[in-house]
């Protein structure tokens, strides 16, 4: 478990005037994520994704606040060694050495965790075939494709048998048949134990894999809930319609009540289900990426 308690971070920066000021990045953050959870953070371009993750790798420290990882404080120097074995990371940023083959650059990453020859042999090939890479374990990473190199990252961040995965916009960039792999194999690792915690510009994405969001805005949590219970939330349906060039819309729950009100409009408007972009613009006023 991933216990967050109003985690607060500040950077100094130069106001308009030129003058030393205190740009707040994370505001009073608290949440705790489960044992097995699949968890989505959400939210547009400066609302803190990255410094709550640094935060929580231990890449950046908090100005204040804590964070507990199944008792264990980063804050406590007794702690971090056992927290960084229990972390395992999948960066945005495909970060291999390009002049290594696969088992090489998995090789290496075995060796930092100190693990003796028998077991990185074992462990690497037992990798490989769970991302279905057992075939180009002697080419050079530069040779993979965009989605294989996407699960090789997942295979080295799991080489240490990590408890809990950081995914850093895990499916950037990548076509939606790779994606969708790229999808089962988070779920299988979820299913096998691990807790997964996602950032992702992809409001599907969140929608399909994880068993809850939370949703940030400006350095603050606006809120957590399952998918689902946003949705329900708002309403099920929308009915969306122009305005010179503004979309609008409105949210029903039933399709029937959404009916009469399109009734009411002077111009043409259509019904769909609501999903969890919908959601995100109501309570971020913005779309994801902006």
């Amino acid at each position: 478990m991933i216990e967050v308690k109003n985690l607060r971070k500040t950077f100094p920066h130069k106001d308009t005037q030129n003058k030393t000021a205190e740009k707040v990045a994370v505001e009073n953050l608290s949440l705790t994520i489960g044992t097995g959870e699949i968890f989505g953070l959400l939210g547009p371009n400066g609302a803190g994704k990255t410094t709550t993750i640094r935060m929580l790798t231990m890449l950046s420290r908090p100005t204040s606040g804590e964070i507990i990882y199944d008792g264990k404080r980063i804050s406590d120097l007794d702690d971090v060694r056992a927290i960084k074995q229990m972390i395992g990371v999948v960066p945005q940023n495909l970060n291999f050495d390009q002049d290594l083959t696969v088992g090489e650059n998995l090789e290496l990453h075995a060796r930092l965790y100190h693990m003796d020859a028998a077991e990185r042999r074992a462990r690497i090939s037992e990798l490989l075939e769970y991302v279905e890479l057992q075939g180009v374990i002697n080419d050079g990473v530069r040779q993979l494709s965009g989605g294989m190199k996407r699960r090789l990252l997942i295979a080295r961040a799991l080489i240490h048998r990590p408890e809990i995965l950081f995914l850093d916009e895990p499916t950037v960039a990548l076509d939606p048949q790779v994606r969708w792999r790229i999808w089962e194999l988070v779920r299988k690792l979820a299913n096998d134990g691990a807790t997964v915690l996602i950032t992702t510009h992809y409001i599907e994405e969140a929608e399909e894999l994880c068993d809850r969001v939370a949703i940030m805005n400006k350095g603050r949590l606006i809120d957590v809930d399952t998918p689902q219970n946003f949705i329900s939330r708002l309403g099920r349906y929308v009915v969306e319609w122009r305005e010179d060039v503004h979309r609008e819309f409105r949210f029903f729950d039933s399709r029937e009540e959404a009916r009469t009100f399109i009734g009411s409009l002077e111009t043409t408007a259509s019904i769909r289900k609501s999903n969890l972009e919908d959601i995100f613009i109501e309570l971020t006023g913005r779309k994801e990426g902006l």
